[in-house]
């Protein structure tokens, strides 16, 4: 009923250009960038550290924690820069290739402009944190940026744009609520979410729309091609560079981070709607798609 709903409803886009006309944010007038960080709280949520649990983060002092916390944000505040850059290029290419005048169009343009300001204001935090943007490879950059030109605009660009968005969005739901964290964590939290529920809305919308018109074999290609989207996520949200920085082994670090349980279960509960939404619209189907996300960790 739900897919049927999106299919046979008013455009997604022409009420999304309405909801970021009423409800839009300005971070360099609505985030206080003077504020200094108040004592105690902490930066990013502990349970959701990557080495929470494990004897690397019992080890740790207080002082070590706090780093390490810190360096995570930064490096979470990292991939959604590098994300949205992939997707801004994806959806200007999109509104090239289509109708400028669309309401499809004029929607992605209004995202961009959303994106842009996003991407500005993560920037801006790292920098009041007193850091530096964890590097995204080259080499993986350059094989995005051909992907992004080349690959048809189908199932599969949506459904990675929701597997950086719906992770992101819930973790940053948490954030928001958490009176333990930084005002800047929160603040920055509140905005990106507020603003990327309308972008998760027009992903999802274009993700059953281009499926439901898709053939069998372009189907078939395009659950398997998210599958292995579903297999990456676990190596995306984390970097041996965010190790090194706050002064751990940065190869043992990241090996413990990937064999904890308790970041699989952050992971899990990150992507928990998104699985929803996966199986709801037809992605998780057929034996060499299900044998991939079972190797992902992230089925229960």
């Amino acid at each position: 009923m739900w897919l049927e709903s999106v299919l046979r409803g008013k455009s997604a886009a022409r009420r999304l250009l309405k909801a970021s006309a009423e409800r839009s944010y300005d971070p360099s007038v609505d985030v206080d960038w003077d504020a200094g960080p108040v004592d105690g709280k902490a930066w990013f949520p502990e349970h959701r550290i990557s080495l929470y649990g494990t004897p690397l983060w019992d080890e740790l002092t207080s002082e070590g924690r706090e780093e390490l916390a810190k360096q995570e944000l930064i490096t979470v505040l990292s991939v959604i820069i590098h994300a949205e850059l992939s997707l801004m290029r994806s959806l200007l290419r999109s509104i090239q290739e289509g109708e400028p005048e669309s309401d499809q169009a004029l929607y992605a343009l209004t995202e961009v402009g959303d994106e842009c300001r996003h991407s500005t204001m993560f920037a801006m935090a790292i920098d009041r944190l007193g850091g530096r943007a964890v590097p995204q490879s080259r080499a993986l950059t350059r094989v995005l940026n051909v992907c992004s030109a080349l690959a048809p605009l189908g199932p599969f660009f949506w459904a990675s744009a929701l597997f950086f968005e719906e992770p992101i969005d819930r973790l940053q739901r948490e954030c928001m609520a958490d009176d333990e964290l930084q005002p800047l964590t929160r603040m920055i939290s509140r905005i990106h979410v507020v603003e990327e529920a309308r972008h998760v809305a027009y992903a999802r919308e274009a993700a059953v729309r281009t499926m439901a018109s898709a053939g069998p074999v372009s189907r078939w290609v395009n659950r398997v091609g998210i599958a292995l989207l579903a297999l990456s996520l676990r190596r995306a949200f984390i970097r041996p560079e965010t190790y090194r920085r706050a002064g751990l082994d940065k190869k043992s670090a990241y090996r413990a981070a990937l064999e904890n349980p308790r970041y699989h279960e952050s992971l899990r509960w990150m992507t928990g709607r998104l699985i929803v939404f996966c199986h709801d619209a037809g992605f998780l189907r057929g034996r060499l798609t299900m044998a991939l996300w079972r190797r992902s960790r992230l089925l229960d």
